[in-house]
């Protein structure tokens, strides 16, 4: 039994495959925070603006084996497989994606010509076979995935320094300002902000690639 909250295609917003047409499949549950407001101030990580809670989104239910979520993404893509001149590309995310992520649904992905990718807290490890795993850091959670194609890091986070994870083996390095709120209309990011933080750290760190949501500047899901 999977249990997703939401499933929906759209373009990757965020990271080294920003841009790329995806279906994202989002889901339920996380194991850093429950994802109720009540809990988040004892949570591991406090920072989350996602609701992953329940299965009521779009494209979201409860599927009972591999086939039959992949068949449901495989709907989500709009181009008959291998007809769009590019490759089908699902996001597995959440919440938590490797609570449910399984080699069962990763071949079901693949034998439908799918690339697969994560989006993943880290502290679970991934399964074989993903084609692109991303690892957000999240808190003092410890990492058990420390290695993958990119490394993603909100920052700043309070005892997070950057620095702790440039020797892993990771393919490329991103930083993402935790909050792009207090940039004014002329875009000039103030010294106090998150933005300015992350753009001066990059600047000075040049393992490090700026990364920001453009999803969100989009306004696309």
């Amino acid at each position: 039994m999977y249990s997703v909250k939401e499933a929906f295609y759209t373009l990757q917003g965020e990271g080294i495959q920003a841009g790329r047409a995806s279906v994202f499949c989002r889901f339920s549950g996380c194991n850093l925070w429950s994802g109720r407001e009540q809990d988040r101030e004892r949570a591991q990580c406090r920072f989350c603006d996602t609701d992953f809670v329940g299965t009521d989104g779009q494209g979201g239910g409860r599927f009972s084996d591999a086939a039959s979520l992949a068949d449901h993404i495989v709907e989500l893509w709009p181009f008959p497989v291998g007809a769009s001149g590019s490759v089908p590309y699902v996001v597995f995310t959440g919440g938590e994606p490797l609570l449910q992520l399984d080699a069962a649904l990763i071949d079901a992905m693949h034998q439908r010509g799918f690339e697969v990718a994560v989006e993943t807290n880290g502290t679970l490890p991934a399964p074989p076979g993903i084609d692109w795993i991303c690892v957000s850091p999240k808190g003092d959670a410890p990492l058990a995935q420390t290695y993958g194609n990119e490394l993603k890091l909100v920052y700043p986070q309070r005892d997070l320094a950057p620095a702790r994870f440039s020797g892993l083996e990771f393919d490329h390095f991103l930083l993402q300002p935790m909050d792009i709120s207090h940039v004014p209309e002329h875009h000039i990011p103030t010294t106090e902000s998150p933005m300015q933080a992350t753009l001066e750290y990059c600047l000075s760190n040049p393992l490090w690639r700026f990364s920001l949501q453009t999803h969100k500047i989009a306004g696309i899901a």
